[in-house]
């Protein structure tokens, strides 16, 4: 499907749950684009009872989908995203999800790689009802117009969860330290998680090289746990 933006049509994946949805979920792409792994994240949302979507976030320079070793590719999709240009596009999924039916509080958004930097943006932009980081860069140094998200986490208006490999070469431990202690300060509930031997991409099963099935499926199963607390 496609959602209207001020830059022009978004295309979207959608996954239905069967049923009436227990929540939405704004399933946001890594730096490949909206991948295969990408739409099964949001069926396995659907299959766990929420209405998922996931927004085309390089749909301004042709929603490509890259492949996972072309780096050189991703760049400057990823060169070509503004602040303005993300949150209209999560105005859109969200306003999308308000006309499905879905109130503000039972919505989510929750981000891999790229989409986890987005994600804990949103949660200092907006104010649904949780919002999950899988890897999210750009905690020390600003990303996409962004500032430095650790100066987000203090004044946080969406509940919070951060998940990270220890063994991240982008994202020292450091970085993760630092995001625990601010989001702490935050009026919402927040919480961070560290997979010690984690590499970035630990989620992704569709990259053998990074992939680390013990942490992906205690990630999956603390984000459920954590929209089924925070959206009711």
């Amino acid at each position: 499907m496609t959602l209207t933006t001020p830059d022009g049509e978004m295309p979207a994946f959608v996954a239905r749950p069967d049923g009436d949805p227990l929540g939405g979920v704004v399933v946001v792409q890594e730096a490949f684009g909206v991948t295969s792994h990408i739409e099964d994240v949001a069926r396995r949302f659907a299959a766990a009872g929420y209405l998922a979507l996931a927004p085309a976030l390089f749909h301004r320079t042709g929603s490509p989908v890259l492949a996972y070793d072309d780096l050189d590719g991703a760049r400057p999709q990823m060169a070509a995203l503004t602040r303005l240009g993300i949150a209209a596009d999560l105005d859109a999924s969200f306003g999308w999800l308000r006309e499905a039916g879905i109130p503000v509080a039972r919505q989510a958004v929750v981000g891999f790689c790229m989409g986890g930097s987005v994600a804990t943006f949103a949660a200092g932009s907006y104010a649904v009802g949780a919002a999950v980081s899988f890897y999210g860069g750009g905690v020390s140094e600003g990303r996409f117009g962004f500032p430095p998200l650790v100066e987000l986490a203090p004044a946080f208006t969406t509940p919070w969860l951060g998940l990270y490999g220890g063994d991240d070469h982008g994202i020292p431990v450091s970085d993760v330290d630092a995001m625990r202690t601010a989001a702490a300060q935050a009026p919402v509930t927040t919480d961070v998680v560290l997979y010690p031997d984690a590499k970035h991409g630990f989620h992704c099963d569709d990259r053998p090289a990074v992939y680390d099935a013990e942490a992906a499926h205690a990630g999956w199963a603390r984000t459920l746990e954590f929209l089924a607390a925070e959206l009711g």
